[in-house]
């Protein structure tokens, strides 16, 4: 991040910082709020440890103010104060590394889900493309198989955390396919025809 940019973030940041309620704010809040406010991605990691910094060096200057103050009042009780600071800054840092872990881990997850779908298409586990699901269960699918592109109708049952296509369903050739698209409209008067029978 060039100079300019450390600049305009830690402008930010404070101004953040200064206009908000230290006791519900969060790193990743402060790093969230930065990045809308100037249009740039802070999640990178060296953008991370930027900002974490400026939030530490100002919590730090805070807690230097406080305790000066305290040092004005009497002794006894200005260490219970600064004990409590202390503890409260510990639980702060605390919270915020448990968020920064959720944050990983949620992005993790999304890196992951990003890796199924292929240009808002979504694949199985088996690579396949998956063109729609009928239920928990059962799905259209679009694989290549032996060189011949196959549409399956299928259930699919779990093994090991992935799911796996059961012998339960029909795979059919593309020109199998069009056949039974093109019955579609027949099929749908004869379920007509056989309902209004009832």
């Amino acid at each position: 991040m060039d100079e300019k940019t450390q600049k305009k973030v830690e402008a930010a940041v404070l101004e953040i910082l200064r206009g908000s309620d230290m006791a519900s704010l969060t790193e990743y809040k402060v790093r969230s709020a930065a990045a809308d406010r100037l249009g740039i991605d802070l999640s990178l990691p060296d953008r991370k440890l930027f900002v974490r910094r400026l939030v530490e060096d100002y919590l730090q200057s805070l807690a230097d103010e406080e305790e000066k103050k305290q040092q004005g009042g009497s002794g006894e009780e200005g260490e219970k104060k600064e004990h409590r600071q202390e503890e409260e800054q510990k639980e702060e840092k605390e919270e915020e590394k448990e968020e920064e872990k959720e944050e990983e881990d949620e992005e993790e997850e999304e890196e992951e889900e990003e890796k199924k779908v292929v240009v808002g298409k979504e694949l199985d586990d088996n690579g396949d493309l998956i063109l729609c699901r009928l239920s928990s269960n059962r799905r259209v699918t679009l694989s290549d198989f032996k060189g011949m592109t196959l549409v399956s109708i299928r259930e699919y049952y779990l093994k090991d955390g992935k799911e796996m296509p059961s012998s339960k369903g029909i795979s059919m050739t593309v020109e199998q396919w069009e056949a039974f698209h093109n019955s579609v409209p027949a099929i749908e008067d004869a379920i007509k025809d056989l309902g209004g029978s009832d």
